[in-house]
């Protein structure tokens, strides 16, 4: 009875705490939907959506602990909304390789990661495919010469689209996943022209608008500079090379690039500041009208503006929900910054878009938002000194710098396999011209644009964008500056997050405990182990571990997915480099030798008919059938449709993407066939796993 009256009165100090919980178990509904290895049923939404009522309603009665239902309550409805989502989003996705004319619409221009224009087009027409089985949206990368058109054009070509590909490894990122919450069904390329068919019509003004303010900052700011302008300013970064690209990544900068929270807290901060600055240098109107809240009313106009303006993409919608959470919360006379405003905003993001839960963006900026929020609280109500006045801004700077760094990096490292070791340097360098240069010059320029002095403002904006790309290029070339680590099991992250939520939400000694969870992941992270061999679903490429490193069964080709497996292995070499590591490089068929079995790579029609006879086991790994060697276990395309990427491992035998994704919507598996049954009886065998 103690032990239970102890326990209720802990729980009872937290009562004004609970609602940063809220997102957090909601969150973690729908992390438990994407985990599934099946897709659900109605049955089984139903019994989810019935136990969230339930508790619910038990945590609604007046009782000890009876709040604690809250918990199942929100996970649940978390599982029934990711499942709601997925259901909803649902669109054609193509099963065969198509080649031939493609017609659309250009709903969107992008730079691939391989520095390739994209075209993103809706209303998709395809020869020979009807209508009902054509996929929403289609991309498509342009690899011959081509004038981009405009946003809202209808545009043809000739295009090989093939359906969206799964994990580069089993447990890796699943773009299979992220394209079908983005309904593309197909994804390609043309060598040919893209020719215009039709003209913009009246719709997609403000795409319009964004490709042409893109364009303007492009010409009136040479280089990439101007790439950079028309980033932050329009969403747009085709114009921005791939060496400044690196460079930004390589000295932790790269989030200048995307419209997230630091823009559009610059862009509505400064419209806020401004706007009630310039009420108060009347004091007529100061005094009578309520100039904090037509600030704030000003500054949430100036941020819709800016949100359709960037193209409204995730991280853009997110910042602005944040910003407006907080804005609102002046509105009503609240205080703005807090974590229930944080917790606020995260629910709103995770009932619009729930798949957001699982993207880098969601989690690193929210991750620095509250973690930020509690170090400040925190030093507020210690009373902590950070210096004299005229010192406090640079101080304030230092610590938000440090703890957003340091609240990030976790993420950062297991999403890009990075650690930027003079980031802070860099963002303490790059940050305050980005707030006090760049974005009151740009909206300068847009206020002095209608008595066409508009240069002025792109002027100075380019001084300060100049020294952005300066500092972030004297970063990356410092030695050391960027170090390597391979990627977390998949079970690393959250519990790492929850160990710091306790440290961050949780009111009291017991915060303290967060520490666990977060030391037991990072010593699991630490103590991780690499497949010994990664197959690519394609048979393209294959990957094993030696002592130097993962050596590759190929120089060139498949450069996406060899520097995907490098990456997961905290290696910095090149594809190229990699292959210099396999013993025998030089042979005709790379081969290497496993225990108790084989792996002879022969991709294309030439290598593969060298082989005349295979032993039972061999392991033949290629990219086309093979017609002279039914008997033999040859993993082909054909075969690999059946289980995506391959993983072998001495410790954990065959694992592929298969069983890590599961039968879920986003995916397509044909039935597993025999050869995919030796393979796995193979690695059954006790020399072959757990030595």
């Amino acid at each position: 009875m103690r032990l239970s009256a102890t326990i209720a009165d802990s729980l009872q100090t937290q009562r004004g705490y609970l609602f940063p919980w809220i997102p957090v178990f909601l969150g973690a509904g729908i992390g438990g939907y994407f985990s599934l290895k099946s897709e659900p049923g109605i049955a089984a939404f139903a019994a989810a959506a019935a136990v969230s009522l339930l508790c619910a309603f038990f945590a609604l009665r007046p009782r000890p602990f009876a709040f604690l239902c809250w918990a199942p309550a929100f996970a649940a409805a978390g599982l029934c909304l990711a499942g709601a989502r997925a259901h909803w989003v649902a669109a054609p996705v193509l099963d065969f390789r198509y080649y031939g004319p493609v017609e659309g619409r250009v709903v969107s221009v992008d730079r691939s990661p391989t520095d390739t224009l994209r075209l993103t087009l809706d209303q998709v027409r395809l020869a020979r495919v009807a209508a009902e089985d054509t996929p929403a949206r289609v991309r498509i990368s342009l690899k011959g010469p081509s004038e981009v058109p405009p946003p809202g054009a209808w545009v043809m070509t000739t295009a090989h689209l093939l359906p969206p590909q799964g994990p580069a490894e089993p447990g890796g990122f699943d773009f299979r996943r992220h394209a079908w919450f983005k309904q593309l069904g197909g994804l390609g390329y043309t060598r040919v022209p893209v020719l215009l068919s039709e003209a913009p019509g009246d719709g997609m003004p403000v795409e319009r608008l964004r490709r042409s303010l893109a364009q303007y900052l492009q010409h009136r700011i040479p280089g990439d500079t101007g790439g950079f302008a028309a980033a932050i300013t329009a969403g747009d970064r085709s114009g921005v090379g791939d060496q400044t690209l690196t460079a930004l990544r390589q000295s932790n900068l790269a989030h200048l690039l995307a419209i997230s929270g630091l823009h559009m807290g610059l862009l509505t901060g400064f419209i806020f500041a401004a706007v009630r600055g310039a009420f108060c240098l009347a004091p007529p109107l100061a005094l009578r009208w309520p100039v904090k809240k037509l600030a704030a009313l000003a500054a949430l106009a100036a941020g819709a503006g800016y949100l359709a303006l960037s193209g409204g993409n995730v991280a853009t919608e997110r910042a602005y929900i944040m910003v407006a959470v907080m804005l609102g919360a002046v509105l009503l006379n609240r205080r703005a910054i807090t974590l229930r405003a944080v917790a606020a905003a995260a629910v709103i993001v995770l009932l619009r878009r729930p798949e957001s839960l699982l993207s880098p963006g969601f989690q690193m900026s929210f991750a620095a938002t509250a973690a930020l929020v509690a170090v400040f609280a925190g030093l507020r109500d210690s009373d902590v000194p950070l210096g004299p006045r005229w010192l406090r801004p640079v101080t304030a700077l230092v610590i938000s710098s440090a703890v957003a760094g340091a609240a990030t990096a976790p993420f950062a490292a297991a999403h890009f396999n990075t650690i930027p070791h003079y980031g802070l340097l860099a963002n303490l360098l790059a940050v305050p011209v980005m707030g006090s240069v760049v974005i009151p010059s740009a909206v300068l320029a847009v206020c002095l644009a209608p008595f066409g002095l508009e240069g002025i403002g792109l002027k100075v904006m380019q001084w300060g964008l100049d020294w952005i790309l300066g500092v972030a290029r004297f970063a990356s070339s410092l030695d050391g500056a960027l170090s390597h680590v391979p990627a977390p099991g998949i079970w690393v992250l959250p519990l790492l997050t929850s160990g710091a939520l306790i440290a961050v939400i949780w009111q009291g000694r017991l915060r303290a405990a967060g520490l666990v969870p977060a030391a037991a992941a990072l010593a699991v992270w630490a103590g991780g182990e690499r497949p010994d061999v990664l197959i690519a679903d394609s048979g393209g490429l294959i990957g094993v571990m030696e002592a130097d490193g993962r050596a590759l069964s190929r120089a060139k080709g498949q450069g996406f997915t060899a520097g995907i497996w490098l990456e997961n292995d905290g290696d910095p070499a090149i594809q190229a480099d990699a292959a210099a590591r396999w013993q025998g490089f030089a042979a005709e068929l790379p081969a290497w030798q496993g225990p108790g079995f084989q792996l002879i790579h022969a991709p294309g029609e030439r290598k593969l008919s060298a082989i005349e006879d295979c032993k039972n086991e061999e392991i033949i790994v290629s990219t086309v059938e093979a017609k002279q060697l039914q008997d033999c276990l040859i993993l082909t395309p054909k075969v690999m449709w059946q289980t995506g990427s391959i993983a072998l491992s001495r410790n954990a035998g065959m694992l592929t993407a298969r069983d890590v994704a599961g039968e879920r919507l986003w995916t397509n598996w044909q039935p597993e066939g025999e050869k995919i049954a030796r393979l796995r009886r193979l690695f059954r065998r006790p020399g072959n796993s757990r030595q």
